[in-house]
């Protein structure tokens, strides 16, 4: 049995070795704070030898399902993608597409005539051939605002959002991690300076501990209780509690992300408007997701009923000239031609609809307006995600920095 008199001459001895035991904690909880953080975003690519001798970032590793996970949380309670659309006036959208479109419709008028009827363009006179352009230009805009408007009435079934998300993110892996970052900013800030105040607090404890039975056990427990405990606790006080609450008639808290909500709003909404819900990327996606065949098939049916609408009368007399078959192969030309030149006539609409479609503002009021068991749904997805592999990182970096002690305090 240890007699205090034998603690308090060993203290009064060996006291600079028990006034660091606390600063070793402080510092084992900090460090694996930082490493923790750390693994959560990086390395972007497994690291090591697949597939399970090695890391990748728990968010990078889990791109599709964090992306999804995020445009779910917006389309229910943020953002609809036909009320983004709604707010594009077609008529204006046409206004913004006509110049590099008209210029366009010549080029491809005669190179279609060209393959089909060689000579036959050439040969009509210049007045014609500009009558004929002329009119096809005049149409195109009342043409490209019945399409909007088409669009808008059915924006499900050409464009789709969550592909459109998960596809971006998946891609640029920094992004998605730079969003998260950006949101929870604060609280990774309080998670790491968190394993400095815990750590030494559980460490004075550790001193005693040691003091009292000098076990080699002691340090490596210790250590591995302030890594799991640290972190533990930390992750608990970002999300807990969601309102206000006093603790001992004292101090009162309130999880640190949910009494951050109108600074996050405000640094959410503004990243996901400019890197993420982009006119250019939503344009992208219409020409090139899983729907973008929908969306041809509405501008080659528009196509169609223009050209047809514009040979008139003197459709029999251009189908004799190029033959049936001939003149729907030229229509379909034409449609692909006009397909293939839609993604440069539509950068000169970006602008007005990132200005139009006003993502910002509309992301930024009404996460403010959310509540507590809402918002917690923007960042909680981050750590519910392999929570405990980061959790059993910090005890097992305790437990061998604690080790370490014990074999420095031995010698």
């Amino acid at each position: 049995m240890i007699h205090l008199d034998a603690v308090l001459a060993d203290l009064q001895h060996n006291w600079m070795l028990y006034a660091a035991m606390p600063v070793i904690a402080a510092v084992i909880g900090f460090v694996t704070k930082i490493i923790a953080i750390r693994m959560m975003f990086q390395p972007l690519k497994f690291v090591g030898v697949p597939p399970y001798l090695g890391w990748q970032g728990i968010i990078p590793s889990k791109a599709g399902i964090m992306a999804g996970i995020m445009c779910d949380t917006l389309t229910r309670r943020l953002i609809q993608p036909a009320e983004v659309f709604g707010k594009l006036d077609p008529k204006r959208v046409a206004q913004e597409i006509e110049p590099p479109l008209l210029n366009a419709v010549e080029e491809i008028t005669r190179e279609v005539m060209g393959t089909y009827k060689p000579g036959l363009w050439e040969s009509l006179p210049l007045a014609l051939r500009k009558k004929l352009i002329q009119r096809i230009q005049n149409e195109a805009p009342a043409v490209i605002e019945q399409m909007m408007r088409e669009m808008q009435g059915n924006i499900g079934g050409v464009f789709d959002l969550r592909d459109m998300m998960v596809t971006t993110l998946t891609r640029d892996k920094e992004l998605l991690n730079r969003i998260f970052q950006q949101a929870g900013r604060g609280e990774f800030r309080f998670i790491r300076n968190s394993g400095i105040y815990f750590g030494f607090g559980i460490g004075c404890i550790q001193a005693l501990a040691w003091a009292f039975t000098h076990s080699a056990w002691i340090m490596p427990l210790f250590g591995g209780f302030v890594g799991w405990f640290s972190d533990w606790m930390a992750l608990k006080m970002v999300f807990r509690p969601r309102e206000p609450k006093r603790y001992l008639g004292l101090f009162t808290w309130q999880g640190l992300f949910l009494r951050r909500q109108q600074e996050v709003a405000a640094e959410y909404g503004a990243l996901i408007a400019q890197e993420v819900l982009t006119a250019a990327n939503i344009i992208e996606a219409a020409l090139r997701g899983p729907l973008s065949d929908r969306l041809f098939s509405l501008v080659q049916k528009h196509v169609y009923d223009m050209l047809d609408e514009q040979a008139g009368i003197a459709q029999p007399l251009v189908i004799l000239a190029v033959g049936s078959q001939r003149y729907l192969r030229m229509k379909q030309d034409i449609a692909a031609h006009l397909i293939e030149r839609l993604p440069v006539a539509l950068k000169s609409v970006e602008q007005y609809a990132d200005d139009a479609m006003d993502v910002r503002n509309t992301l930024v009021s009404r996460m403010k307006q959310m509540t507590p068991e809402e918002f917690e749904g923007v960042l909680r997805p981050v750590f519910e995600q392999d929570e405990w592999k980061l959790i059993a990182v910090g005890a097992i970096l305790g437990f061998l920095v604690g080790e370490l002690q014990v074999h420095l305090i031995l010698q």
